[in-house]
């Protein structure tokens, strides 16, 4: 059943007694240390480092976006029991950034050096003495600063405020593009598995804890049909701590018994198949083993929004989109909010029903953040009251200036 009620701003849409998820389930997750991750998580942290500086300094989150970083791979020398970086990383800091406030400069670089910097001492230590940081941050207003006489206009203000009373948000907010925020609830057994077995070998865990050879750049493809699991993972080795090929090859056999002890606490009765690394030739010595525990180390390149979705995985088979989330601004970018908040009322609606929920939001660009286009809500469960449903809806666009607070303040990872 279909109803669509006619909102503000647009149309909200539930329908009801929807097909339940077919059993298949193809899942992809790339651990902490892979490269995309490593991107999305710095433009992120940059993000939150730009704003809470601003908003101690002037009141409010300045303009700015990080969400086009980049990083390109270095080079490294391996070695059983050693190894070194040979060429260093580099760090692509594409994005834009309001440079001053009512004339008083915002240190701009500074704090995006010193981020860059502690964020690779925490996550990748090896690195952290070879990075080569390059600032391509701008600060040129968006397309619509007409020039009609001697007045300035508005939208060039928007990256060069007299004060926080130029930013238009602070008065209504408005969503800066045409996109779509997308989510769905719950997780099956197998996706929440993939999500607990990368990390597991990829953060900080009894594992990783006990095992100091473990990389963080683990990539896991997951094919389950309902009955029998089958993986294919890749879990690097550091080489200082690993002495020998058969080293090597009695470590991986380590991680492959994990593997399965996992599987059968997390997928009962369920068989198990597991693949790693299978891009190894022991007899040639070509195998996963790093410097580092990534390839970044290596020549490999990451971008911003090529990894995992906001919920953390990739699900091909499910409703997503390819929006990158991380990096953009907290307060109006509909492609960071629109997905978080479709996902958060996605699982609101699994537990309000008990069923399977997807959620859509659909922005216009220029129109107001808590009046989408389009939203459609999509329910398996039959018998929904859907006043309830409207008010979880209504609930979660009202809710965007506190996720921003809480991007700002409490530093949520995304993916």
């Amino acid at each position: 059943m279909r109803k669509t009620i006619t909102t503000e701003g647009g149309c909200l849409s539930i329908e009801t007694g929807t097909t339940e998820p077919d059993a298949t389930t193809i899942v992809e997750r790339k651990g902490l240390g892979h490269p995309d991750t490593l991107a999305d998580h710095l433009a992120e942290r940059l993000s939150r480092a730009y704003s809470q500086h601003t908003v101690q300094r002037f009141g409010a989150v300045l303009h700015h976006n990080f969400d086009k970083l980049a990083l390109l791979g270095g080079a490294s020398e391996v070695r059983y029991g050693a190894g070194r970086m040979t060429a260093p990383v580099r760090v692509l800091v594409n994005g834009r950034a309001a440079p001053m406030c009512g004339g008083e400069t915002i240190p701009v670089e500074e704090i995006v050096e010193a981020e860059v910097r502690a964020f690779f001492a925490e996550r990748l230590p090896e690195v952290s003495d070879h990075l080569d940081i390059t600032f391509n941050i701008t600060s040129n207003s968006s397309p619509g600063a007409v020039l009609t006489g001697d007045a300035v206009p508005d939208r060039t203000r928007w990256f060069n405020p007299r004060s926080i009373d130029d930013l238009r948000e602070r008065r209504v907010r408005l969503s800066n593009d045409t996109s779509l925020g997308t989510g769905w609830a719950p997780e099956n057994a197998f996706e929440s598995f993939v999500r607990e077995l990368v990390n597991y070998f990829s953060g900080e865990s009894d594992f990783t804890l006990s095992h100091a050879w473990c990389g963080s750049d683990v990539k896991l493809m997951g094919y389950w049909d309902g009955d029998q699991a089958d993986v294919v993972l890749c879990v690097p080795q550091k080489s200082r701590h690993v002495g020998s090929r058969a080293e090597y090859v009695r470590n991986a056999e380590t991680v492959l018994a994990e593997c399965y002890h996992m599987a059968g606490l997390r997928l009962p009765g369920a068989p198990a198949r597991f693949r790693l690394n299978a891009r190894d030739v022991p007899e040639k010595d070509e195998l996963y083993l790093t410097y580092t525990g990534s390839s970044i180390e290596s020549g490999d390149e990451g971008v911003v929004g090529r990894g995992n979705r906001v919920n953390g995985l990739i699900t091909p088979l499910r409703p997503m989109n390819l929006e990158g989330a991380n990096g953009k601004n907290p307060v109006y970018h509909v492609g960071k909010l629109y997905n978080i908040a479709a996902q958060r009322l996605a699982e609101r609606l699994h537990e309000a029903t008990d069923g399977h929920a997807q959620v859509h939001l659909v922005s216009t660009t220029g129109q107001r953040l808590d009046q989408p286009w389009r939203i459609l809500v999509r329910l398996s469960s039959p018998d929904v009251e859907t006043d309830k449903v409207q008010a979880l809806v209504a609930e979660a666009l009202e809710g965007f200036p506190a996720l921003t607070d809480e991007l700002v303040s409490d530093g949520i990872v995304l993916s």
